[in-house]
């Protein structure tokens, strides 16, 4: 499911290794087409924006939205659990799945950060894919909808994941409701150790170019960063 590492790779700093992927990306969702239609034709249109946009703007952007606060952080747990005692079992719970799944981290970054846990199901079954994304698709819903407030396009990425999974109308109002009544981001000032963090970086060949296989002599693979490398054959996997 190539297409679970295109919505990674949108979800990370963009850098022009990424920026120069994206025809390859936009490739990838037609050949694909797991999302639904309106979700797909809403990150396709992402990828042609941030295709037209300069490197520089691109990357000030992203910097802006993720990187100046914890409301908008796409770790996973620091929204579930904060700074609590749950927060530590919670990262090795996840981390044992990886590993019980033949995976193992190839970067310094904590098991929930969203781009790194959607690499992963790239290589799951689909059934696996919206069980995993169901347990965490409230919070997923949260930071679109905070998203929406700020206007940002970025939204229509963790939506794609909220159409994959699917939400209630009442669930998703309520979380919106909720953005609507919040107050100011007070972690701005007191950032988590987290955001100095280097970032992600890999070890394994594009994920993408074995997407090249019957796809037609016009996508060319490309080396890409990867959070994940294959330890040991993964029982139930999808490649």
């Amino acid at each position: 499911m190539l297409t679970f590492k295109v919505l990674s790779l949108l979800l990370r700093y963009p850098t022009a290794e990424i920026h120069e992927a994206l025809p390859e990306m936009r490739s990838v969702l037609e050949r694909e087409r797991l999302l639904p239609e309106a979700a797909q034709h809403e990150v396709r249109s992402f990828i042609e924006e941030l295709m037209a946009l300069d490197l520089i703007r691109a990357q000030e952007r992203y910097v802006e939205l993720f990187d100046r606060g914890r409301k908008l952080s796409l770790h996973i747990f620091e929204h579930t659990h904060g700074e609590s005692r749950e927060r530590g079992p919670a990262m090795v719970q996840l981390m044992t799945h990886y590993q019980d799944c033949g995976f193992e981290l190839d970067a310094r970054e904590l098991p929930d950060y969203l781009p790194l846990v959607l690499e992963f199901l790239a290589e799951r079954s689909v059934m696996e894919a919206r069980e995993m994304l169901g347990e965490a698709i409230p919070v997923v819903t949260l930071v679109a909808a905070r998203l929406r407030e700020r206007d940002s396009r970025y939204a229509v990425l963790l939506e794609a994941l909220e159409a994959f999974v699917g939400i209630s109308a009442e669930e998703r109002a309520e979380l919106h409701r909720q953005v609507a009544e919040e107050g100011p981001d007070e972690a701005i000032v007191n950032m988590d150790k987290i955001w100095e963090e280097e970032a992600v970086s890999f070890t394994q060949e594009s994920a993408l170019a074995s997407s090249s296989k019957g796809g037609g002599a016009d996508v060319q693979p490309v080396q890409w960063d990867v959070g994940m490398r294959r330890k040991v054959p993964a029982q139930g996997s999808n490649t």
